[in-house]
């Protein structure tokens, strides 16, 4: 099994293509679902809010890879199709005219506005699982897209939370092997030893154990509490 500890390949379509593809299944997805639908992993969200909140988010990701600060949306009510057929739209085509290398704000400071590709696929196909989870949808999504996932919380997310002194650097570290995608990562820690637990599974599992999603989890062994404690620090935001 081959570590690949910053790679950020996705699959064979671009990134663009994979954003759009996602962001057209949310959209279709909105009218299959009541809007007070509960998301309950999601606090006290409704359907409703979660809508809201990605078409929000690509709103505000599209001023950042402008370098702009966005014009805010308001309270709503809102159309919800609407809403976010109109903000998916904004970010898509902004990503689109500017191109991966243009300069960008990012999380992690000035940076190319690819970063919001790899950012916005990854935000939108969790909350695309919230979504149609929430409405007993299946989704079906290539392995290797969640295997980007779980690349991102490692080397973007979880540093990020750690810089920003949202959680301290793990006690421990955390071996991840996705079998379905020959990959494996080890979670940041302050002890550089061999891992006390290994988390084994498919890229989705492993993806939707780090975002705190209640889904089929992966096969874990070692030490169990590491694994927990360090989940319930917040590994992303």
């Amino acid at each position: 099994m081959t570590t690949h500890p910053g790679d950020s390949d996705v699959a064979a379509a671009p990134r663009l293509a994979v954003l759009a593809n996602l962001q057209a299944q949310f959209l279709a997805t909105i009218p299959e679902v009541d809007p007070t639908t509960r998301v309950p992993w999601c606090g006290r969200w409704r359907v409703e809010d979660l809508v809201v909140h990605v078409a929000r988010i690509h709103h505000w990701a599209a001023g950042q890879a402008r370098r702009e600060q966005e014009t805010p949306l308001g309270r709503g009510p809102f159309v919800l199709e609407d809403l976010y057929r109109e903000c998916a739209a904004e970010l898509l085509d902004t990503l689109t005219d500017l191109g991966p290398d243009a300069p960008s704000w990012t999380l992690n400071g000035p940076g190319p506005a690819s970063f919001w590709r790899r950012r916005q696929v990854h935000e939108t196909l969790v909350h695309l699982w919230d979504l149609r989870t929430a409405a007993g949808l299946d989704l079906v999504v290539d392995a290797s897209v969640w295997a980007d996932t779980v690349d991102e919380v490692a080397t973007v997310m979880q540093p990020r939370q750690v810089r920003l002194g949202r959680i301290p650097r793990l006690p421990s570290p955390i071996a991840l092997v996705a079998e379905d995608v020959g990959r494996c990562w080890v979670l940041d820690s302050a002890d550089g030893g061999a891992p006390p637990v290994t988390a084994t599974g498919t890229a989705q599992s492993l993806a939707l154990l780090l975002w705190r999603r209640p889904a089929d989890e992966p096969g874990v062994s070692g030490d169990r509490r590491v694994l927990d404690e360090a989940l319930a620090l917040g590994l992303t935001p």
